[in-house]
Parts: C-alpha cells; structure tokens; sequence
C-alpha cells in the first residue's frame, strides 16, 4: 500500500545537531496554465509572506469580514501540506467562519488551491508557501490555534528513512503549545506502522488527550473519521483495495 500520492512530501527531521528541521522536501512538478494564472492573479490576495514576527490574524483575514466584525477572532486552524488542496478547499466551504492558514511549498499544488479558491468563491484561506517548521517557530503565537490538520503526510515507508517523517516529539511540543485549551491536532495516514508512531507520540506528549474512546478495543486509540474530512479520490480507491485510513484526533488539555 502506497500513501495517497502527493508532489509534496513533509518530513525531514534534523539528522544532526547542525542541521535544522525541516517540514517538506522539494521535489520537481510541473505548474499548468490555470494553476500559474492562479498565482499570478489570486497570489496577491491570498498568499502570507513568510516573516519573523507574529502573523496579525485578523489583518491577515481583514477581507472576509464587514466593518462592523473586522475586530472579531475566528477560530484559526492550521493545515501542513495540502497536497493539491483537494480536502483543504471542501473543508474551507464547510466551515466558512473558521480561518484557515494552510502551508505548503510546492508550486503546481500552491497554484491549485489557489485556483481552487478561485472557482469556489472561498474567502477564509491564505496560503504560506514556506517550511512550516519555521511558520510555527516565528509566526504562530501560543495558543493561538484551534486546530491543527496533518493529512496523509509522507510516510517515508522504508525503516532507513523513518527518520525523516513529520510527526515526532519535537514538532509536536511546537504545536501543542501554539494551541488553544480545547484545540486539537488531527492528524490521518494510509500506512498502519506511521498511524502506531503517530498515536504513539501523540500519545506521551503531556499538553495532550486522545479524543478517541482509548477504552473501545474497536478503535484501539484511533478516532472515527471526523465529518469534515472527505474522502479523497485516492483515499477512496485504496479502501476499494482494501487499504486502511487511520484517523487521530488529540485535544490540547
């Protein structure tokens, strides 16, 4: 079984002590017509420069309210690799109040949100084209998240390479501290062995709680598939294949 292809992958974790962490590697694609009219013509709106400082939220997103709300905090979830942006743009439609700051660095998949957005008249996204590791470290305050989505990051299957995965103890004490009391971080993978290392450094990260029933031996500490995230085209033709989808979803306590 193969995770849900994506043209970016999100895990290489420092390898030694000189080397920073890294969210992503950068990998070649090829940016079509649309997506590059995209850039060029919604870019100036939608995407956040990268910046050293804390990122303003509600003059980041000043444009999606009226005079009379532009001093209103929506709730902010982060999403970390969007792929072509496929589930980011469905769940942005179905929660219209809450703001969402999606980081990726591959162009073709930057052009497709963006187009994305275009085309379904979203107004409650912006896009930093950055290493999230860095957006978290400098401009993301704590507690200033309600959520955080990790979806179907890279597995990076062969036992040499497991080094480089995204999810590990040091990312995610970065994030539990940029989360509300009450935020959560849901994270999903198609490879079973990355789901038990991902439950499992979730699971000793004391600022969080499983959401999941952990007494179900159904679910064994994973949690059912949250209503919000939808069934990707490759998501859903691995579990035609009889492939397994692991959801899990840990609240900030």
């Amino acid at each position: 079984m193969t995770s849900e292809p994506k043209p970016t992958t999100h895990a290489t974790p420092a390898e030694s002590p000189r080397r920073a962490i890294r969210s992503f590697v950068k990998r070649t694609g090829r940016t079509t017509s649309g997506q590059t009219k995209a850039l060029q013509e919604l870019g100036p709106t939608y995407l956040l420069p990268y910046q050293t400082h804390a990122l303003n939220f509600i003059a980041a997103y000043a444009d999606t309210t009226s005079a009379e709300g532009q001093n209103v905090q929506h709730p902010i979830v982060l999403e970390i690799g969007f792929g072509m942006g496929e589930a980011t743009a469905h769940i942005a439609a179905l929660m219209p109040a809450t703001h969402f700051l999606c980081c990726e660095v591959h162009d073709p998949g930057v052009g497709a949100l963006l187009k994305r957005i275009g085309e379904q008249n979203l107004h409650n996204i912006r896009i930093c084209a950055h290493d999230a590791v860095e957006v978290i470290e400098h401009m993301l305050p704590e507690q200033s998240l309600d959520g955080v989505h990790i979806f179907f990051p890279d597995p990076w299957h062969k036992a040499r390479h497991n080094k480089r995965r995204l999810i590990q103890s040091p990312l995610i004490a970065k994030l539990a501290l940029r989360l509300k009391l009450g935020g959560y971080i849901h994270c999903a993978t198609d490879w079973q062995e990355y789901a038990e290392q991902i439950l499992q450094v979730l699971s000793v990260e004391p600022l969080l709680k499983n959401r999941a029933n952990t007494a179900d031996p159904k679910l064994q500490g994973y949690a059912p598939k949250p209503h919000y995230r939808p069934l990707t085209k490759f998501e859903n033709r691995g579990l035609k294949l009889g492939h397994g989808v692991w959801d899990l979803v840990f609240e900030r306590i």
